[in-house]
């Protein structure tokens, strides 16, 4: 029974890859010049196709003045309650998507603690996040809303921590940047 399938397939393939086949000849290819049949054809004039639109309003006024539009179903005071209440709830956002600079992940509490101390020392505006989940220490730094903002602190950093890498993190706003 298997056989009779292998056949088949195998003749499907062979007629695909018949079909593929050059219908040309086979050797030198020459590719037509397509440059000189375009320049040498009339382009076709396809204006008389084309619609004609006239406004209402050109119609109505004279060509140097323009029309006055009175406005109407004004709804300021309900764009603005809802831009006050837009406002109120960002004010109660804290976090948000951002990215973090992973300086060290391991075992040994002493080299985490030592790569933190050289940062903030260097760089005590930098926040840090040290978390143990036994066994492994992981050192964070930074609350960076952009990965640009990112990428230039951990070239900062690089220098205190070779294998820092970036990390997509839920980042504290803080609301003095603003």
């Amino acid at each position: 029974m298997k056989f009779p399938l292998r056949n088949v397939f195998l003749f499907s393939a062979l007629l695909s890859l018949a079909s593929c086949a050059a219908s040309g000849p086979v050797g030198k290819t020459t590719t037509p010049d397509t440059t000189r049949r375009r320049e040498s054809a009339p382009a076709e004039d396809l204006s008389r196709y084309r619609p004609v639109f006239t406004s209402p309003s050109a119609a109505t006024t004279p060509a140097g003045s323009k029309p006055t539009i009175t406005p109407t179903n004004h709804v300021n005071s309900q764009i603005d309650q809802r831009l006050r209440d837009q406002a109120f709830t960002n004010q109660n956002v804290k976090y948000a998507q951002g990215y973090r600079i992973l300086a060290y992940v391991g075992l040994e509490r002493d080299q985490a603690m030592a790569i933190r101390r050289a940062v903030i020392s260097r760089y005590p505006e930098e926040t840090d996040y040290m978390t143990f989940k036994q066994p492994t220490y992981r050192l964070l730094i930074g609350d960076y809303m952009t990965r640009l903002e990112a990428e230039q602190a951990m070239l900062r950093i690089k220098p205190l921590a070779p294998r820092a890498q970036l990390q997509p993190a839920q980042v504290v706003l803080n609301k003095t940047r603003f």
